[in-house]
């Protein structure tokens, strides 16, 4: 059977003046139930409020615009013991919700905005990753994360995750090319993409991203906490490890193609900005 990666947009499952519940269907994305995973998208208007609940698997959120506020237990029980709505409700205006504590956020939460970047190539692109070193629950949650912003026709290298994690890519904002390719050199997807849509990245998948004129942003939650990924182009290429000999015998060519071929690109980190 064909492997099928397209890119999906959310569906609403419920919603009202409050805002909306959207999801991906399985059935839509195959991926979603190849790696029994789930992925959801929350819009709340202006006094939203998401009735608190719980979950039977660990979750990772991130919030694209606005503020969120945690609720303290009190708050909660004289809530939710009056409420009568289901999901999402919408307060009224006056209604007090308690200062969010900076201590109530440790150890949960971080800006990603504001976190130290790993990668930050000029006019090319910045990458922050959570992992267990700045965000340790996720180690708990078995997820880690990556926000990454890439310039104006700027080029994210082709890579792949080399310890067998499923790479779940949401685009936040902008737009660009996506390119993947399976285990077994074939290309399985080429296409354009825009803010909203979601694909998954299979085991040992290739893929690459090339940003239109005004950029392109996503955030991508990978099955591993802790994730390694491998480029084949850069400063961290793994063609720079191999001889000479190896390449010109693997590619059948000869020491000029070879010297050619391994000029380029390889003092790049990630991210290629356009040529002037």
């Amino acid at each position: 059977m064909e492997l099928d990666l397209t890119p999906k947009l959310p569906k609403q499952v419920y919603g009202g003046d409050g805002g909306s519940y959207f999801a991906w269907c399985p059935e839509e994305l195959p991926m979603l139930k190849e790696g029994n995973i789930g992925a959801a998208k929350l819009a709340l208007e202006q006094y939203g409020f998401a009735v608190p609940r719980y979950s039977d698997s660990p979750k990772v959120a991130y919030v694209l615009q606005g503020n969120k506020i945690h609720n303290n237990q009190t708050t909660v029980k004289t809530l939710v013991g009056s409420q009568t709505g289901k999901g999402i409700v919408k307060l009224n205006e006056d209604f007090k919700m308690p200062q969010p504590k900076v201590e109530d956020r440790n150890g949960f939460v971080i800006n990603c905005l504001e976190a130290p970047l790993d990668v930050d190539i000029k006019d090319g692109g910045r990458v922050v990753v959570l992992n267990t070193k700045n965000l340790p629950l996720v180690g708990e949650v078995g997820f880690g994360a990556d926000l990454v912003q890439i310039d104006g026709h700027s080029m994210c290298s082709p890579g792949f995750s080399c310890d067998s994690a499923l790479q779940v890519t949401y685009i936040v904002g902008g737009s660009g090319r996506v390119q993947v390719v399976g285990a077994d050199g074939k290309r399985v997807l080429e296409t354009h993409i825009t803010a909203g849509s979601l694909f998954i990245v299979p085991r040992f998948f290739v893929v690459s991203k090339i940003a239109d004129p005004e950029g392109m942003s996503w955030f991508s939650i990978v099955t591993t906490p802790d994730p390694i990924f491998t480029h084949l182009a850069g400063r961290t290429s793994v063609w720079k490890a191999l001889s000479p000999e190896v390449l010109q015998a693997a590619f059948k060519v000869d020491q000029e193609v070879e010297q050619l071929f391994r000029s380029k690109r390889t003092s790049d980190a990630i991210f290629f900005p356009p040529s002037n």
